[in-house]
């Protein structure tokens, strides 16, 4: 019996990029007949237990992916032990992530989700962001999708290997 590789997506308040992440990489994973979970969180408490954002919901539905119900929620530090890769959408969750790690194993888990796209695998973490889409309109939910899209591919492949 094989343990499935964990995956936790990481953005601010857990209601935009990370589910987005989460139920982007679920699909693709699935698809691929790829043993993966994954989940989502965020580096603050502001949005605990309020649902995705419609926008990003919507996104996900136009693009065929259904969303289950989704809770926010704050990242917890014992989740480094629980989790193959911490996969944190900006800099600031980056950064926010690594400074939690109780140890140097624990904080080399954490990338930033677009060093996994081959385009930005060279940049430095500070310029892999994906900007926060909820202070924008339908138009930044689509570059997230796109942005976030390209990593998985990457992302998939490092779960494989």
């Amino acid at each position: 019996m094989t343990t499935p590789f964990r995956i936790i997506t990481v953005c601010t308040g857990n209601i935009c990029r990370s589910p987005m992440a989460e139920f982007m990489l679920a699909d693709a994973a699935e698809k691929a007949g790829l043993d993966l979970v994954v989940d989502s969180a965020g580096t603050s408490a502001w949005e605990i237990g309020n649902p995705i954002d419609s926008r990003a919901k919507a996104i996900l539905a136009r693009h065929g992916i259904v969303t289950p119900a989704h809770a926010a929620r704050k990242f917890k530090p014992s989740w480094f032990a629980e989790r193959d890769l911490i996969l944190a959408l900006d800099t600031d969750h980056y950064e926010a992530l690594r400074a939690l790690a109780p140890n140097k194993e624990a904080a080399e888990k954490v990338r930033m989700l677009r060093s996994f796209d081959p385009d930005m695998a060279h940049a430095q973490p500070a310029q892999q962001g994906i900007y926060d889409p909820w202070f924008g309109n339908a138009k930044d939910f689509e570059v997230s999708w796109d942005l976030i899209s390209s990593a998985i591919p990457g992302i998939l492949a490092h779960a494989r290997g």
